[in-house]
C-alpha cells in the first residue's frame, strides 16, 4: 500500500511470474515523475489486470491499469491511489489494513506487523545492496544535481502586472 503513489506500479519480473501473456501489455509513452528527484523515469509498458479482494463469500473484482517497470523491487507490485479509488478503499497504515464495501458487508485486507517489519528489513537490505553495487554513481549524479541558486534565493514577490483581487469584500 502507498497512499502517495499516483500509480499502481507492477515489476516485469512479477509479470514473468504469473506466466502473463505478453500481448496483453500496452506500450506507454508518459514518464514516471517524483521518483527520482529532477528526474523522470520511463516504464516498459502498461497492463491491465484483474484484481481480487475478499473470500469465496464476500469479494470485489476490479480491473486495474498498473505501470510496468524493469526495475528490482522488494515488492511484487504497489498499489496506489487509483486503486483506492477504484475499489473505494481506505487504507490504515498504523493498523495495517485496508477496508472496503463489499456486496456482504466490509472486506478487511490485513498483515501482521512481524511481516510487515521483514519487509522493511528486506527494503532496507535492497537499498544497502544498490549503495554498494556501481549503480551508485549513476544515482548520485543525479541526486546531487543542484538547482538554480537563483531560484532557491528567490523570495515570494508578485508579477509587475498582478492585479489585487479582495477575497473578502
Amino acid at each position: 500500500m502507498d497512499g502517495g503513489s499516483g500509480l499502481n506500479i507492477i515489476y516485469a519480473e512479477t509479470l514473468n511470474a504469473m506466466g502473463i501473456d505478453r500481448s496483453r501489455i500496452q506500450p506507454t509513452v508518459v514518464p514516471f515523475h517524483g521518483i527520482v528527484p529532477k528526474k523522470q523515469v520511463m516504464p516498459l509498458r502498461q497492463i491491465d489486470l484483474p484484481v481480487t479482494f475478499g473470500n469465496l463469500t464476500n469479494y470485489r473484482i476490479e480491473t486495474l491499469t498498473f505501470e510496468v517497470v524493469g526495475l528490482h523491487g522488494t515488492y511484487h507490485a504497489i498499489l496506489g491511489c487509483p486503486c483506492y479509488v477504484k475499489f473505494k478503499a481506505i487504507p490504515n497504515y498504523t493498523y495495517l489494513k485496508l477496508k472496503m464495501l463489499g456486496p456482504r458487508g466490509v472486506i478487511t485486507v490485513s498483515t501482521c506487523f512481524q511481516r510487515a517489519y521483514e519487509c522493511e528489513v528486506e527494503c532496507c537490505e535492497h537499498d544497502a545492496a544498490i549503495v554498494a553495487s556501481k549503480d551508485l554513481a549513476t544515482i548520485r549524479e543525479i541526486i546531487e544535481e543542484v538547482p538554480d541558486p537563483k531560484w532557491l534565493a528567490r523570495s515570494f514577490e508578485p508579477v509587475e502586472d498582478a492585479k489585487e483581487v479582495l477575497i473578502r469584500p
